[in-house]
């Protein structure tokens, strides 16, 4: 079964900073890229940031870009999202994502598409004050 869990949400002021983490079991996880979407309240789910299985290629949208840092750990199924600068705007519910096996490779131009990306955790709560 696959499963995968974020922590390290919470409130913070404007200009503070939180990482996230997100572990992941039930796949090789270690040769599978791995993402960060957000969803505000009656937004929809948006890109945030994605790595690939190797670490040597990252991805970020454009507002969080010189913001947010995606890593990983080698070797291991957790990814981290350093969050550095946080603003109001990126309150939201925070979600680890990855592909299936079977499923395109990465690149800079499918990366933001919700249909690549088959497994979701359960999200996590990031809020920042003004």
């Amino acid at each position: 079964q696959v499963q995968l869990v974020e922590s390290g949400g919470g409130l913070v002021q404007a200009g503070g900073s939180l990482r996230l983490s997100c572990t992941a079991s039930g796949l090789p996880f270690t040769t599978l890229s791995m993402g960060w979407f957000r969803q505000a309240p009656g937004q929809e789910r948006e890109f945030v940031a994605a790595i690939d299985w190797s670490g040597g290629n990252t991805y970020y949208t454009d507002s969080v870009k010189g913001r947010f840092i995606i890593s990983r750990e080698k070797g291991k199924n957790t990814e981290y999202l350093q969050m550095n600068s946080l603003k109001p705007e990126d309150t939201a519910v925070y979600y680890c994502a990855t592909p299936s096996p079977y499923g395109p490779a990465l690149t800079s131009q499918n990366v933001g598409s919700l249909a690549l990306w088959d497994y979701w955790g359960q999200g996590t709560q990031v809020s920042v004050s003004s």
